[in-house]
């Protein structure tokens, strides 16, 4: 796969917690430049990146309940409408982690259900992150076939804030339980154009990266997300 062509896959990613309004600016300058799908900023960010990008095909897209996803539902649903009239155009939010690891599944369809239906209500797009590093198999599927019965539009491996990302393993697991009506969205260590296309040869729609410049020239990444 040439670079180049992964650029339309990749959500252009700053979620450090000491970013700036100036490396804000850079994210959105560098996602025209490249054409990547999207921007993924933190909230805060929401506005500014939206009046960067209003006139160009890069979507706004935000974080809920991030890194930990263990908010209450209310406060996940009201951070994503208030995301969504703020001009994001797609929701990533992290399920409740100890909630699904408990067995308490009603609460977590739930969970998810109330962001989905806010991303509904403003034609936006709604990503669940299961966070894989911590899940069994087990787990993972159950996780799942939940966001896809909570009409998810997509399942994302990780935060990248976790003890793992993504892994080719859990991208083909994960593409096999949600079939082609959901997509999967890889995040977590993604840092080469290798590791990009082999994450999209194992069924991920969508990647999540930081070093994606690198990522689309080609280019060897240092550590880090």
């Amino acid at each position: 796969m040439h670079d180049k062509s992964l650029a339309k896959y990749i959500d252009h990613t700053l979620l450090k917690p000491e970013a700036t309004i100036e490396d804000i600016k850079i994210l959105c300058s560098e996602a025209k430049e490249y054409g990547f799908a999207s921007v993924c900023v933190n909230p805060c960010f929401v506005p500014i990146c939206r009046d960067l990008l209003k006139d160009t095909a890069v979507k706004v897209c935000t974080v809920i309940g991030f890194p930990l996803g263990a908010t209450t539902t209310e406060v996940k649903r009201y951070e994503a409408e208030q995301a969504l009239v703020n001009g994001a155009q797609e929701i990533d939010m992290v399920i409740n982690i100890g909630m699904l690891k408990s067995g308490n599944y009603e609460y977590v369809f739930n969970d998810i259900n109330q962001v989905v239906l806010a991303a509904k209500k403003h034609n936006g797009l709604c990503k669940v992150i299961i966070e894989t590093a911590l899940l069994t198999d087990e787990e993972k599927i159950k996780a799942c076939l939940i966001s896809k019965q909570a009409k998810a539009d997509f399942v994302k491996t990780s935060t990248g804030f976790s003890k793992g990302g993504a892994t080719v393993g859990d991208v083909a697991l994960m593409k096999y339980v949600v079939g082609s009506s959901v997509g999967v969205k890889a995040s977590g260590g993604i840092r080469t154009a290798e590791d990009a296309a082999a994450m999209i040869e194992s069924g991920a729609d969508r990647i999540g990266a930081s070093a994606s410049v690198k990522i689309v020239k080609g280019e060897k990444s240092p550590g880090g997300y």
